[in-house]
């Protein structure tokens, strides 16, 4: 049944404006970080770590939060049209189903934006003229705790795009919960506010800050399993029906 639901949910990304906003949208936070970069070499003396701290600078507050709601938003969004809910709550298949197919199928738009990014990084460093060994290492932490805290912001949002009908408003919440993560991380409170997730593991801003890995991994794990068993619990128990 699972692999069932992920052909259907694949089928019905195929020749959506989503791709489009994957591809171009992280284009946008490296061009400007670069260009930051290539303004500021005078101040920016750590090469490789000092263009992070630019492309980073908008990705994770701004533009990757607001694309993830984007994902969750579309990937329910069929369901909310015409009697869709409707058929979707008559066929034999588990709602755990549902729910983990759609969070599957998300996780893995995330996966490719987050290697986008690096492919991003990467070449925004060579075109700028940087001709130090790339940090393959570092990178690679940055972008797997990246999606490990990305994973957590996904569930969240599929939970609140399975209720709110509407495409923008969870969108919109991203992009405000991004920027919370910014003030929680401020505060110190970041391990325990999802959407810092997402900045904490990629180190936002701050390629040198020490992460709690245990913790990291542990909050990210407990948000990730929370909303996805709410999403399950949401739908067994509320007469979800298209409008």
């Amino acid at each position: 049944m699972l692999m069932r639901a992920l052909h259907a949910e694949k089928i019905k990304l195929r020749r959506t404006p989503v791709w489009l906003a994957f591809v171009l949208l992280p284009v946008l936070p490296a061009v400007i970080g670069t260009f930051n970069y290539l303004a500021n070499l005078g101040l920016l003396k750590s090469d490789w770590e000092s263009l992070w701290t630019q492309h980073t600078l908008f990705f994770c507050y701004f533009f990757l939060p607001a694309l993830l709601g984007v994902y969750c938003a579309y990937l329910w969004r069929l369901e909310h049209l015409d009697h869709n809910w409707n058929r979707v709550m008559t066929v034999p298949m588990p709602v755990w189903s549902l729910c983990l197919s759609k969070f599957l199928v998300a996780l893995g738009l995330l996966a490719g934006t987050v290697l986008w990014q690096g492919v991003l990084f990467i070449l925004g460093g060579l075109l700028a003229g940087i001709r130090v060994p790339i940090p393959w290492l570092q990178v690679m932490d940055w972008l797997t705790c990246g999606f490990l805290g990305g994973a957590a912001v996904l569930s969240l949002q599929l939970f609140l795009s399975l209720f709110i009908r509407s495409f923008a408003v969870p969108v919109a919440i991203a992009l405000a919960g991004g920027i919370g993560g910014l003030m929680a991380t401020t505060q110190g409170w970041g391990l325990f506010f999802p959407y810092a997730l997402l900045s904490l593991g990629m180190r936002a801003n701050n390629p040198n800050r020490v992460l709690e890995y245990p913790v990291f991994f542990v909050s990210c794990a407990a948000f990730t399993l929370l909303f996805l068993v709410l999403s399950v619990m949401f739908i067994r128990r509320r007469d979800v029906k298209s409008e």
